[in-house]
Formats: structure tokens, sequence, C-alpha cells
């Protein structure tokens, strides 16, 4: 048995995104966009951050493994491939409410920042299964991400 513990990341940001999507809520994933291996639409990056809409509505192709999240999404009526490492994760939360959470730095995620990750493809060939997207409503109405936390 190994004593090798596991980055809570993963499991942290599929919680929170199930539990938004199953309150009804819209998860919005804040992303570190100067991480190696993300490909997000560089004109939207601010700060070297994105926030993207994971809504089912806003996706299409939605999958997510201890490894990272892959989806395409429409900007300005063009349709884009993002792909975004675990490691680049930094927050999930409810764009109605601001309630979510802030991902703690883990070592591990500091190691891969400037290694070659996996592809997508790789990871979900390693039998983790990815989680499908569900439908839900969504709110037209924006606040920012006043309640997030850091989870330890």
């Amino acid at each position: 048995m190994s004593n090798k513990l596991l980055p809570k990341r993963p499991y942290l940001l599929r919680a929170y995104y199930d539990w938004l999507i199953d309150s009804e809520l819209t998860p919005y994933l804040v992303v570190d966009a100067t991480y190696f291996g993300v490909n997000v639409p560089i004109e939207y990056v601010k700060d070297g951050q994105i926030v993207l809409n994971l809504s089912p509505n806003a996706t299409g192709n939605f999958l997510m493994n201890n490894q990272a999240i892959q989806f395409s999404a429409r900007f300005q009526g063009v349709s884009r491939d993002i792909y975004i490492p675990m490691g680049a994760a930094l927050a999930i939360y409810a764009r109605e409410n601001g309630d979510g959470v802030m991902f703690e730095p883990e070592s591990i995620y500091e190691i891969q920042r400037d290694e070659q990750p996996l592809s997508f493809a790789e990871a979900t060939d390693k039998k983790e299964k990815p989680l499908k997207s569900k439908q839900s409503e969504t709110n037209k109405n924006k606040k920012s991400p006043s309640h997030l936390r850091i989870i330890k």
C-alpha cells in the first residue's frame, strides 16, 4: 500500500462543479493562463488569468479528469477548443452569488508548471472516467466571487 497522497484539486473541483450544477448555479472557473499547456483564447486573458463559464449551456464536449479539463466553447460566435491542465485551475465559484473555493497551491502542480503535462488523451487512456456535464438553467445576473475561501 502506497503512502503517496493524491492531489486534492481534481476531487474538490469535481465536487464543487457538481454541487453548483445541482444547485442550478453557473460554475465559473478561474484559470492561470500562464500555466504550461493551457489553451484558452489569449485575447480574453487579463493579468495572466481568464474566467470561463463551465455551465452545460456554454460548453460542448465537456470532459474533466484528474489531469485536465477540456471542452469547446464559443467566443464572439467562434468555436474554440479549450484545454486546462488541472494545475492551472485556481478557483471555481457561482456566478450568481460568488460562493465557491480557491485552491491551495499543491507541490505536484508547482513541479508540473514548467514540465510537459500529459495530453488529455493520454490521461483519459488511464481508465479515468471523464465527468460528463449535466443540464441546468442559467441565471444571467453576474456577481463577483466575494465568497471564495481556500480549502486546505
